[in-house]
C-alpha cells in the first residue's frame, strides 16, 4: 500500500510528455528526468534510432515508466503532426508536456560575413521553424485546464552575444520572442509556455568543432569554474513541467552558472 502512495505522489505521474531531440545531449537528460517524475515519454529523434531505442530500454528498466521512440524531422509539418498523433495513440491519453530540445549549430563558428546561407537556412529550419511547428501543434493539442506545459530550449548566448554564433543565436532569439507571445495567446487554456536557456553544457553539440582553447575560454567566463552538464538543466525543465511551476509563464529562464 505504501508503494502505491509513493507512486501517486510523483509530480508527473502518467502524464504524457514529448521531448524532441530527446535521445541525446540535454534532451536525453530531460527525458530521463521527466521519466523519474512519473511521465510517460515520447522520445523524438531524427537520425539515430539505436540511441533512442537504448534510452527507451533504460527508462523502462530504471523507472518502470513507459516510453516510446518516434522518428520525426521537426522542420517538417507533416512529421510533427505524425509525432503528436503517435504520442496520443500510444498512451491513449492527452499530451501534457512538450519539450522542444531539438537543435543544431554551425561547428565552424564563422563570423557573419564569412557564414554560408545554406548553413543559416539549415539552422533556422531546425531551431526556429522546428520550434514554431512544435509550439503550434502543442498549442492546439496539449491538455487544457491545468498541467499543459510548453518548454523550448534556447540559449544564454542571446544574452552573451558571442562572435561566431550569429545565425545560431538569432535562431534561438526568435524562439524566445515567439514563446513569450504564445504564453499570452494561450490565455484561458492554463497551458504555460516558457524557454529554458542553457549556457555552455558539455554535450556533443557544444564540443563539436571547438579547440581546447575555445573550451577553456568558455569555462573562464563561468564563475563556477566548470562547464555545465545536462543534469544541471533537466531539473529546471522538470520543475516547469510540474504543477508547482505553473506561476512561471512567458519567461526565459537561464541556467548557465553565471555565464551571463
Amino acid at each position: 500500500m505504501a508503494s502505491n502512495n509513493t507512486t501517486q505522489s510523483l509530480p508527473l505521474q502518467d502524464r504524457v510528455a514529448i521531448v524532441t531531440g530527446g535521445s541525446r545531449g540535454i534532451g536525453k537528460a530531460i527525458s530521463l528526468h521527466l521519466a523519474s517524475l512519473g511521465a510517460k515519454l515520447v522520445i523524438n529523434y531524427n537520425s539515430n534510432s539505436t540511441q533512442a531505442d537504448h534510452l527507451v530500454s533504460e527508462i523502462s528498466s530504471k523507472y518502470q515508466s513507459q516510453a516510446i521512440a518516434i522518428k520525426a524531422d521537426v522542420s517538417d509539418p507533416l512529421q510533427v503532426q505524425t509525432l503528436f498523433d503517435a504520442a496520443e495513440s500510444a498512451f491513449d491519453s492527452p499530451i501534457y508536456v512538450m519539450v522542444n530540445a531539438a537543435g543544431i549549430m554551425d561547428p565552424t563558428y564563422p563570423l557573419i560575413m564569412n557564414s554560408s546561407l545554406e548553413e543559416f537556412d539549415r539552422i533556422f529550419a531546425v531551431n526556429t521553424r522546428g520550434a514554431y511547428l512544435c509550439c503550434k501543434e502543442a498549442a492546439k493539442r496539449l491538455k487544457q485546464g491545468g498541467g499543459g506545459r510548453i518548454i523550448c530550449l534556447t540559449t544564454s548566448l542571446v544574452g552573451a552575444l558571442r562572435p561566431g554564433y550569429g545565425p545560431y543565436t538569432a535562431s534561438k532569439a526568435a524562439v524566445e520572442a515567439m514563446v513569450k507571445i504564445l504564453a499570452k495567446e494561450l490565455k484561458g487554456t492554463k497551458i504555460t509556455a516558457n524557454c529554458v536557456a542553457p549556457g555552455p553544457i558539455a554535450t556533443e553539440l557544444f564540443f563539436e568543432g571547438k579547440t581546447e582553447e575555445m573550451v577553456n575560454k568558455a569555462i573562464e567566463m563561468i564563475p563556477l569554474g566548470r562547464l555545465g552538464v545536462p543534469e544541471d538543466v533537466s531539473p529546471l525543465v522538470g520543475f516547469l513541467a510540474s504543477d508547482g511551476g505553473e506561476w512561471v509563464n512567458g519567461q526565459v529562464v537561464r541556467a548557465n552558472g553565471g555565464f551571463v
